[in-house]
């Protein structure tokens, strides 16, 4: 696990952007994903009757519908303990592998840093 002192400043941004977007929203997750070029997607979770997707991924379909290519990162806020599956291939399929996913409680400490491979 990487604490999230030791973490740069874009990767701190995404955390903080992923943060706010929980808590202005007032959902379980917010997510944030920063794409090839540097440019972020903010999102939290989608729960309508025909359509459920956690912030992370959201945020990934807001990447590729503004026309992203590959991620640099990804960074989810939430309660869970872990990355989901889901999540993490949302990942995978637009970023590879070896993208990295920051898992961050609600006070936007850092919990753990996985790949989405």
């Amino acid at each position: 696990m990487t604490q999230s002192n030791d973490l740069g400043p874009e990767d701190r941004k995404i955390i903080t952007l992923a943060r706010s977007a929980r808590a202005r929203n007032g959902v379980p997750e917010g997510a944030a994903v920063r794409d090839e070029t540097g440019r972020t997607y903010v999102a939290g979770t989608v729960a309508l009757e025909s359509l459920k997707l956690s912030a992370l991924q959201t945020a990934v379909a807001m990447a590729v519908a503004s026309g992203a290519t590959s991620l640099e990162a990804a960074a989810v806020v939430s309660d869970a303990e872990a990355a989901s599956d889901a999540d993490r291939a949302a990942v995978r399929d637009l970023g590879g592998a070896g993208t990295p996913v920051l898992l961050a409680g609600p006070d936007g400490e850092l919990r753990a840093t996985v790949s989405a491979g």
